[in-house]
């Protein structure tokens, strides 16, 4: 009994020292930060957002440079600063942030985003650096017919998908048909159409359009919910940086800094001392550079694929053929975006840091090869089989008959459609701008966001796209010809 008494005696102050430092303990485990720890091992914060959305960020000449300028750029930088790391943009489609956010592609979002309860289950937000109002912006001679929210019965209100403004028409403008799409110039143009007869945009943003297009006008329309809190968009492990973000916006609300950032920011907007052409080309002549690569990329290595799975799915082999031809038909039978956004995100995902223009390379590439497949497939079919009796006697086995003799005469068959799938290629190459990869598309929407010209910019891109293919479509006329002579 006494022995008892005594180990009692020396547990019961050991239990006590450690309930002691539990909370301790506890408070620790719950300050890891995974993200914070990289982006300080790293040296660099990356910060993504989609710049054509003047004045929260777009593209504009400084100094002879282009850079990504506005005041969500302003305070990205004051919280790299704050953090004592370098500051890196990270471009992507709107719809792309909250995923490359998730898959760990970038460390923030400042893109003018609202902390909605649906985004809330997937990120958390920073303190609001900015409360803006809600505008409908509507052309001038239609001014008179809006004066509430009642009078929209039946009108078609473009609005930018997933986002304040579309919850918004579809909650107090009463009647009206929303129709949402990627960005705010192309809701002004349709707007300027006559395809839709208003639009519901945040008041920074409506502004300068209203400012730099005469034929625009504010209606007199007030919402209930028109108040929207712009946040920064923080991963949910990261509780140190969010303690961080979050002094950085403390510091910035308290000295009135934004003020500063939006001054800067419309020093930015409106610089008009150069052509069109002249402030823009460098953004449609690299924009070309970039599809023209991801075209020759993907057809490169998309020829190697397809030559692959077309002799996989020639093979006597059923688990060669049962491979191949679930391929072929899973890419053929899925949209392009969806296998982007696969590759993408989804290598994220297996913890593979894959590079925007590396993700659309292989995208095009994996996607290319199931069309190839089917058109080498189809010019060793094209050989009459004679041929390959013809090497057999001759003492060729299989694989030797198929390199000397049927693919030579395959491959001469089918550069003609190869050709073809090159130039298709080039034009599908602009579905990868959603991914931020700065071909033709992409920067076409980034000098609409910087030029306020919703309808010229892509007017430009057509004829380029229309230039690069009528130039490789000659070229492969001119080469089918020669061809044809050796025969």
């Amino acid at each position: 009994m006494k022995l008892c008494k005594k180990t009692l005696a020396l547990i019961i102050p050991l239990l006590l020292v450690l309930l002691t430092f539990l909370p301790v303990t506890t408070a620790l485990a719950e300050e890891k930060d995974p993200v914070y720890d990289t982006i300080m091992k790293r040296g660099e914060l990356i910060v993504g957002l989609s710049a054509d959305y003047a004045p929260y960020e777009f593209h504009a000449d400084v100094d002879g440079k282009d850079q990504v300028v506005g005041f969500d750029i302003s305070i990205a930088q004051k919280i790299a600063d704050d953090l004592g790391v370098d500051l890196k943009i990270e471009e992507l489609g709107f719809d792309a942030l909250l995923g490359a956010l998730k898959t760990g592609k970038i460390d923030l979002i400042i893109s003018g985003m609202a902390p909605t309860p649906e985004r809330l289950q997937e990120v958390n937000f920073s303190h609001p650096y900015m409360t803006v109002k809600q505008k409908v912006v509507v052309r001038k001679d239609d001014k008179d017919k809006f004066q509430s929210t009642k009078d929209f019965d039946g009108v078609k209100v473009g609005v930018q998908k997933q986002t304040t403004q579309e919850e918004l028409a579809k909650t107090e403008l009463v009647g009206s048909v929303p129709t949402s799409l990627q960005k705010v110039p192309d809701i002004i143009m349709n707007l300027k159409n006559k395809k839709v007869d208003a639009a519901v945009l945040e008041g920074p943003v409506a502004e300068a359009y209203v400012e730099r297009d005469n034929g625009l006008t504010f209606a007199d329309v007030t919402f209930e919910q028109g108040e929207k809190d712009a946040a920064v968009a923080i991963p949910k492990n990261a509780p140190i940086l969010e303690e961080k973000v979050n002094g950085s916006i403390q510091t910035i609300n308290d000295n009135h800094l934004l003020d500063g950032y939006k001054k800067e920011a419309g020093k930015l907007m409106f610089t008009d001392d150069e052509s069109f052409l002249g402030k823009y080309g460098k953004f449609y002549i690299s924009g070309a550079g970039y599809t023209i690569f991801l075209a020759f990329m993907g057809v490169l290595f998309g020829a190697i694929l397809g030559g692959l799975l077309a002799l996989m799915k020639l093979s006597k082999s059923k688990i060669l053929r049962g491979i191949a031809i679930c391929y072929i038909e899973y890419v053929r039978g899925t949209p392009l975006l969806v296998q982007i956004f696969i590759v993408y995100f989804g290598t994220g995902v297996l913890g593979l840091d894959l590079s925007k223009i590396a993700a659309g390379c292989i995208a095009l590439a994996l996607n290319s090869g199931a069309y190839v497949a089917e058109i080498v497939r189809a010019g060793i079919n094209a050989v009459n089989k004679g041929q390959l009796e013809a090497a057999r006697s001759l003492g060729m086995n299989q694989p030797q008959a198929m390199r000397y003799i049927i693919l030579p005469q395959a491959i001469k068959n089918i550069l003609p459609a190869l050709g073809n799938e090159f130039v298709t290629v080039i034009k599908e190459s602009s579905v990868v701008s959603v991914i931020g990869v700065s071909e033709l598309i992409f920067q076409a929407g980034n000098v609409q966001g910087a030029s306020f010209k919703p309808f010229l910019p892509y007017l430009v891109v057509s004829l380029i796209y229309f230039v690069l293919t009528f130039t490789i479509s000659r070229l492969l006329g001119v080469a089918e010809r020669r061809m044809s002579t050796s025969d």
